[in-house]
């Protein structure tokens, strides 16, 4: 098998100020245009500037800057300044930026988690250079919920076979977005499953061959596709290259709505792929996993017992 994940995705480079440089990975931004008149939404968030229609479709567009905490775009700003159209967790929404950049190649190996001291409410979620600049990527995770906080969900609803089931398999989550292990970590507490948590592929990678070496591999694995250093698609690929860690039931959790994610991920040996964030299709396609390993042991017992 040979992997099909090249660690070479685009980023769009651009201002929030005058100086530093952010950056958002081109998978997720759909389309650039110009400033746009808005329409003014009643009672909408501070930072919701307006909508506009794209294409025929309403957008809300969002004052990234302000959202980040720089200063606001003004009015006297906005006819200069440009939108970025992201699909992102299941939302079409429109980014007003000062200014853009350009977009380059980058090794996602050499993107590097944000320093520890920036602590968790920081909106980077990786680091890298360009043109010896420091580029900061931004977690649009976090921006939408800051803007469109989630609704309490309901625990999933499940028995207790099925409880038991995702209790007695060990579960590992990664990803590098506070906002999405959040999510994922809500959905499990909810229904009472133990679980294991890592902020990056580097980090999972080491845990599961920690796990696998104290004869108590991971049988679940719930991983973003968009991380600094190893990616979601290069950890499948370099799990499934791994005889200890490759009988794991990997699903890949991404943001990206894109059918080319998902048949990728199937490409590089993923079981499932799913868009962020739907628990329920979340918990299904992990009981699936579970079950599928509790078929695989019930028939190791039989040929031993043979």
């Amino acid at each position: 098998m040979q992997s099909t994940s090249s660690q070479s995705q685009g980023l769009l480079l651009f201002k929030l100020s005058q100086r530093q440089n952010f950056a958002l990975g081109t998978l997720k931004i759909q389309e650039i245009v110009p400033y746009q008149p808005l329409t003014k939404l009643p009672n909408a968030d501070k930072n919701i500037l307006g909508t506009t229609s794209i294409r025929g479709q309403v957008l809300p567009i969002i004052d990234m800057a302000a959202t980040v905490g720089y200063p606001p775009i003004t009015e006297a700003e906005k006819n200069n300044c440009v939108i970025i159209i992201t699909d992102c967790s299941r939302m079409f929404v429109g980014f007003l930026v000062r200014k853009i950049e350009r977009i380059i190649e980058c090794n996602w190996k050499k993107i590097e988690p944000p320093p520890k001291s920036l602590g968790n409410k920081t909106y980077i979620t990786g680091i890298t250079h360009f043109e010896e600049q420091l580029v900061q990527l931004l977690d649009v995770e976090l921006l939408l919920a800051q803007i469109f906080p989630d609704e309490d969900e309901k625990a999933v609803d499940i028995n207790g076979i099925q409880k038991g089931l995702l209790q007695n398999s060990h579960i590992l989550l990664v990803d590098d977005s506070a906002v999405a292990r959040r999510q994922l970590e809500t959905a499990l507490t909810k229904i009472d499953v133990p679980f294991k948590v890592c902020k990056n592929g580097n980090d999972a990678l080491a845990v599961m061959k920690e796990y696998a070496g104290k004869g108590n591999p991971i049988d679940i694995l719930v991983c973003d596709i968009e991380m600094p250093g190893i990616d979601g698609y290069e950890l499948t690929f370099d799990i499934r290259s791994i005889p200890e860690l490759a009988k794991a039931y990997i699903i890949l959790h991404t943001s990206l709505s894109s059918e080319i994610s998902v048949d990728r991920a199937k490409q590089v040996g993923a079981d499932d792929a799913l868009t962020k964030f739907d628990s329920h299709e979340l918990i299904n396609a992990m009981l699936h996993g579970a079950k599928k390993h509790q078929i695989e042991n019930n028939g190791q017992t039989k040929n031993k017992n043979k």
